[in-house]
């Protein structure tokens, strides 16, 4: 699985599309969308290049790339920043998974980091562009 599960820009509640971790800055200067990037068990190299991307606090980074998080959440700035603690059931093993969720909510963007955790949150992006008059609401309703 790659590190970037996925990297979309919206506006006005509709998916315009994919988008390079270096063409995000751009993006983020328009005023009627956002950028939703999810990653999965990402390197420090690529924290560090999403960190410059969306102007995320040192402290927050650190915390994303090391797993064992308690649950929280801080504000860093116009940023919030959520960790959440999950449960997935391997119904082949018949035992629960534990994994973490790391969100960063910006005005114009979520970053979500995923540790320990095999299950995508592609059936949340999914409902959430079924529903543009709510998306249209930006990363507050993704959260």
């Amino acid at each position: 699985m790659s590190e970037i599960v996925n990297c979309v820009a919206y506006s006005a509640g509709r998916r315009v599309g994919d988008v390079a971790i270096e063409d995000i800055s751009p993006i983020l200067q328009q005023t009627d969308g956002f950028i939703w990037i999810g990653l999965h068990e990402p390197k420090e190299d690529l924290l560090h290049q999403v960190q410059q991307a969306f102007g995320l606090h040192d402290l927050a980074i650190e915390d994303a790339h090391r797993a064992h998080q308690r649950p929280k959440l801080e504000r860093y700035g116009d940023c919030l920043f959520v960790v959440l603690h999950i449960a997935e059931l391997e119904r082949d093993l018949r035992r629960l998974q534990f994994g973490e969720t790391h969100l960063f909510i910006g005005p114009r963007y979520v970053v979500s980091v995923r540790h320990r955790s095999s299950l995508s949150y592609a059936e949340v992006r999914a409902r959430c562009e079924a529903m543009p008059q709510l998306l249209s609401q930006g990363p507050g309703f993704v959260l």
